[in-house]
Order: C-alpha cells, then structure tokens, then sequence
C-alpha cells in the first residue's frame, strides 16, 4: 500500500491537536483512543509518545478511568484563554514566514519574535506578545537564526588578531 502524506504536515498537526483542545466531546474521544492502545498492550510511554503527550498524562488518564470509569476521563471545569488565531491565520503565518521580511516591506532580514508580533498585529489586528510570537515560530517548526557579526571581515591583520587559535606556522609563548 501506498504511504499516504498530509500536505503542510507540521500545520496540520498543530491544527488537529487544536481542534482536539477546542471541543470536549474530541478531548473525550482522544483519552477513549488513549485507553484503548493502553488495553491493547501499549505502555504510557509509548501512547505518550505517538500522541504528542507526556507519560504522566496517559498515566493520569488510566488512573482515572480504574477509579471514576468513563466519566473520569470527561472534561472538568477547565482555565486559560482559548487560542486567538484559526487554522487559516496559522497557515497565512507559516507563508509569510516562509518569505523575507523584506517582501512585506520591513528593513530586517530574519523574522524574530518582535517583528512577527508586529507583522501579526498588522496583517490580522491581532495583538501577540513577543513570547508567545517566539512559540509560535516553535510550533511552525521554525528554527532560531540569529545573523552572524561580521568581524574586520576586508583586515586581514585584524581578522588574526582576532582567531582564537594562532595561525598554524606561529608558535605559542608561555
């Protein structure tokens, strides 16, 4: 058979695991599939590990479904704010963020945390804070990349004198 590939696979994840968050009857659902690996003969670690979750959690799942049954596996009262931005925004992010500042006008060269709340705030009249923007480049799978100084680059004398290491016909006094 055929492997079968999601476009967009690292949006796409983020954006099931969203929908699962978002509605209780899929939370629900999703712990039922957890126990259910579990009575197959799979280990914490290893549900923990295909769903994305820590041990701990499918750990905590089993203990209450053993105690309180399938109502220990429902949703209880629940904290926190609801994600701010829908999938469609998510995938317009991880095209912009695919092109150069530059494209949309800024002067840098790398997105950071900074420009895209800045970008965020003016594409969608969404306000991120710098952190969570910096997560958010986390979860697009998108890496750090912070511009290298350039040291004396045309000086060659300044460039040795600035090397770690002698050059390699120069001897060491000690």
């Amino acid at each position: 058979m055929k492997r079968l590939m999601i476009a967009d696979r690292g949006v796409m994840e983020i954006a099931v695991q969203n929908e699962i968050h978002r509605s209780e009857e899929a939370r629900y659902d999703h712990r039922l599939h957890g126990i259910l690996l579990v009575c197959r003969g799979m280990s914490a670690y290893q549900v923990g590990e295909l769903f994305g979750h820590n041990p701990t959690t499918i750990q905590r799942w089993i203990r209450s479904f053993e105690t309180k049954g399938f109502s220990g596996l429902q949703d209880r009262e629940r904290q926190g704010r609801p994600q701010r931005l829908t999938i469609e925004q998510l995938r317009g992010i991880d095209r912009d963020l695919r092109k150069s500042p530059r494209d949309f006008g800024y002067t840098q060269n790398l997105w950071d945390g900074k420009l895209l709340s800045h970008h965020i705030a003016q594409r969608e009249k969404i306000i991120l804070g710098v952190r969570q923007c910096q997560r958010l480049f986390h979860q697009l799978e998108f890496r750090l990349r912070k511009p290298r100084p350039v040291i004396a680059r045309a000086d060659k004398e300044a460039q040795e004198a600035f090397k770690k290491t002698p050059h390699s016909g120069s001897k060491r006094r000690y």
